[in-house]
């Protein structure tokens, strides 16, 4: 139960016969002890610790009657280093083992009685009427608050205002967030009418006249005869073949000439 309770669950609730809270976090670490999941007597009450969130006690009077009496909010201490180094700013000897001393003394008070965890009442059963005593820590409600739905979180949050002055911090919806928190690139539109064009005056505008049409198609052709890619020049022929030619061409005109 210990186990699903810390991994495998939203929430755990189940029943038991102890008399007083301590006596509860007691018949539970001795039971986990029992069962040889544990062999240090702490370190089992510490887990168990982890897991009583509330203890709602019920009580059967002598009528017959059963109803709650109390319910009790389980506080785990957490471990805090109070160990001082002031020792070091003492001059004499005796200021030294004074700051020395005080350090010894937390830390045998840590290893033989630390507190593992504090419990006081949230609601109590007095004189016929159920009265609110001490508020939910802190660590609670916001467990509590992100588990329930927005009608809820209203009906709670008025609870412990009225009750013990609290006042939660909201929890932002989806809407306000995206109406928030808007990327850099985003861009607000303006809440002013837009006047809508027909159909007709959209197919109007699209359509040009003839005058634009010759000039649109005057400029196509400037831009063309700019952009045409220029004919390359021809390579230059070689003095070797100019020379065989003039040959050639003096040779044909003396036969020619002898023919005549």
């Amino acid at each position: 139960m210990i186990q699903s309770a810390q991994v495998a669950s939203k929430f755990t609730l189940f029943t038991h016969h102890a008399k007083t809270f301590p006596d509860l976090v007691t018949a539970l670490r001795n039971s986990m002890l029992r069962a040889g999941v544990f062999k240090d007597e702490r370190t089992a009450e510490e887990q168990v610790v982890q897991v009583l969130n509330f203890d709602i006690h019920l009580v059967k009077d002598f009528r017959g009657v059963r109803y709650i009496e109390r319910i009790t909010e389980c506080i785990p201490v957490e471990e805090k280093n109070e160990y001082t180094f002031d020792h070091r700013n003492e001059k004499t000897l005796e200021g030294k083992m004074d700051k020395f001393m005080d350090n010894a003394a937390i830390y045998f008070g840590k290893s033989t009685n630390r507190e593992l965890y504090q419990y006081r009442n949230i609601l109590e059963y007095v004189n016929d009427s159920y009265v609110i005593t001490n508020p939910i820590s802190d660590t609670n409600i916001k467990e509590m608050r992100m588990n329930m739905e927005d009608s809820d979180i209203a009906g709670f949050d008025k609870f412990l205002e009225r009750n013990w002055g609290i006042k939660p911090q909201k929890m932002k919806s989806g809407q306000e967030e995206s109406e928030i928190d808007l990327p850099q690139e985003t861009i607000l539109v303006s809440s002013t009418p837009v006047k809508k064009i027909s159909a007709k005056n959209k197919m109007a505008k699209k359509v040009p006249d003839s005058k634009q049409t010759e000039q649109i198609r005057k400029k196509r052709e400037n831009q063309n005869s700019q952009t045409m890619p220029r004919p390359k020049a021809k390579p230059t022929q070689n003095k070797n073949e100019m020379k065989n030619r003039t040959k050639k061409s003096t040779i044909l005109g003396k036969i020619n000439l002898e023919e005549d």
